[in-house]
């Protein structure tokens, strides 16, 4: 979470610095998802050492006694690029993920504060439920365009690769074997956990920088 609403903050400058106001309010979408994009890589380099520990701990109850010793047991029998064996599936899941999670954020919100409140004159709480429906929206579209990589993510930390048998071709084999329907399966449940988790970040995210006195970022939405 630090690093990507912090990073998309952060890239986001970055890009309006390189292109210039006007232009980036122009092209405010492409700017939302290449911050997005570029914020979710640096994330991912922090999450997936973790995300790989908590996949074996729910796949293999019996595999350590949490967190810390799964960590350690993954580092001492496999080795370091174990933590990483998921990376490329991880990217391939997440960056679609946090690109559609923003860019459908900004875009919902320039809708409602386009046509339905004025952003100046809106209270405090007024603003908050607007960031949770915002949110529930944009996790809505996240989980929807990551659901096959989540389901291909699960499956590839809950198996090893065979002897000599590469990323691509596990990804492959297991794309096949899962089909487009079984891509899809508990889509039901995901939209559930993603949309309210989304909306409760986008909230809480909120309020955090109005307690904070820091709410005079860039804005580019028309």
């Amino acid at each position: 979470g630090a690093f990507k609403f912090g990073g998309y903050e952060f890239f986001k400058q970055q890009c309006i610095n390189q292109l210039g106001y006007e232009n980036a309010v122009n092209n405010r979408t492409a700017v939302y998802l290449a911050s997005a994009a570029a914020a979710e890589f640096f994330a991912d380099i922090a999450l997936c050492p973790l995300e790989a520990t908590r996949i074996r701990l729910v796949s293999e109850p019996t595999f350590a006694n949490g967190l810390v010793g799964g960590f350690s047991k993954i580092l001492k029998n496999e080795g370091f690029g174990a933590f990483y064996s998921g990376f490329g599936p991880i990217l391939f899941k997440q960056v679609p993920y946090t690109m559609a999670k923003f860019v459908v954020y900004e875009k919902a919100a320039e809708v409602a504060y386009g046509n339905f409140f004025d952003k100046a004159t809106t209270s405090s709480g007024k603003a908050t439920v607007i960031n949770l429906g915002c949110g529930l929206v944009a996790g809505f579209a996240a989980a929807i365009v990551s659901q096959p990589a989540d389901t291909m993510l699960s499956k590839i930390n809950k198996t090893k690769g065979l002897p000599g048998e590469g990323m691509t071709s596990r990804l492959v084999k297991i794309a096949k074997e899962l089909g487009l329907r079984g891509s899809f399966a508990g889509m039901g449940a995901r939209l559930f956990m993603v949309g309210t988790l989304t909306a409760g970040q986008f909230a809480i995210y909120g309020d955090i920088k109005k307690a904070l006195g820091a709410t005079g970022g860039v804005e580019i939405a028309k």
